[in-house]
């Protein structure tokens, strides 16, 4: 009888294990961090979890505002854990790494950025998992060095910009073409990268960054609404 209670409890636990939110962390940190920085001594790995911070369902429902959609019950939930990579050299901060998963059209991607502890600003994109017909595209070093130097800020001048004044000489955003060489069955995951780097930068903002960058959004919501009610 006990085994066969202790079954069913398996039995009845495997859906819920099956939905469990899914993290995204590096494969291997001491090597991957020493490839991004070189001058690497030590780094720190912090979890992160929305239900564990003060007001964390406020935060995910911030998350799925200024992503610009709905964000995926696997990979997305609200109990989904992330990994910030804080890397010194000696006693300095000299970078954080992180990494989302996305769904993409040949399985999730998995998207890290490396950003600037003080401006922010991308230093390096990679895939640690990519399965796509326009995978050796995306990941081709002239495709991921035009992320290089973007910040959150850029992405919501971006949305301001599409709201106020489309074809602004100052949206950098708008600049980012994909890959000549990226077959059309592969558009998908071009737009599945910039949604993966957009949430990227979006919870860097919220884990590392206090939110330093909510008046751009603020300022390209009112853009927006503003829009909306004119004839």
């Amino acid at each position: 009888m006990k085994k066969q209670a202790l079954l069913m409890g398996v039995l009845t636990l495997a859906p819920l294990l099956s939905r469990a939110a899914i993290g995204c962390t590096l494969s291997n940190p001491a090597r991957d961090l020493k490839s991004l920085y070189p001058e690497m001594t030590s780094y720190r790995e912090d979890v992160k979890e929305l239900p564990k911070l003060p007001k964390g369902r406020e935060l995910y429902e911030a998350l799925k505002a200024r992503v610009g959609g709905d964000l995926d019950p696997v990979y997305e939930a609200f109990e989904t854990p992330y990994t910030l990579y804080s890397v010194f050299a000696g006693e300095t901060r000299i970078g954080y790494v992180h990494g989302v998963n996305v769904p993409g059209r040949g399985g999730v991607i998995q998207v890290f950025v490396s950003a600037d502890p003080a401006t922010a600003a991308i230093t390096k994109l990679f895939f640690q998992r990519l399965e796509s017909p326009g995978g050796k595209a995306l990941r081709a070093k002239e495709t991921r060095e035009q992320f290089v130097g973007l910040s959150l800020a850029d992405f919501y001048k971006h949305d301001y910009f599409a709201a106020a004044e489309p074809g602004h000489a100052s949206d950098k955003v708008a600049r980012l073409k994909p890959p000549a060489a990226l077959p059309e069955e592969a558009k998908a995951d071009w737009e599945a990268t910039l949604r993966g780097l957009r949430k990227n930068l979006i919870l860097l903002d919220i884990f590392a960054f206090d939110r330093r960058h909510e008046p751009f959004f603020q300022r390209a919501e009112a853009a927006r609404q503003k829009k909306e009610v004119q004839p």
